[in-house]
């Protein structure tokens, strides 16, 4: 059986997408997505919580990325997920 890796965020921007281009001439747009989430603890309380997650596009994709994001945009983001220490 294979496996999945796929993830899917809806936020807002931190930030303008900023290009960047690898020493081989590759174009890669860097953001950043915050998510948000809430809940109420056992006694009541309610709590918020926000997420920050580094985003990367490349290619021309991401080079036309970089034109039109704009901090506090709201955005649909699908891909995969990868760590990086």
């Amino acid at each position: 059986m294979r496996s999945v890796n796929k993830v899917i965020l809806v936020g807002n921007l931190t930030r303008d997408g900023e290009v960047s281009y690898t020493t081989g001439g590759t174009p890669v747009c860097y953001f950043t997505v915050a998510t948000n989430r809430a809940w109420k603890g056992a006694n009541g309380e309610e709590h918020d919580e926000a997420s920050f997650h580094s985003v990367s596009a490349w290619g021309k994709f991401g080079e036309n990325l970089a034109k039109i994001l704009h901090k506090g945009q709201k955005v649909y983001v699908e891909g995969l997920l990868t760590y990086r220490e």
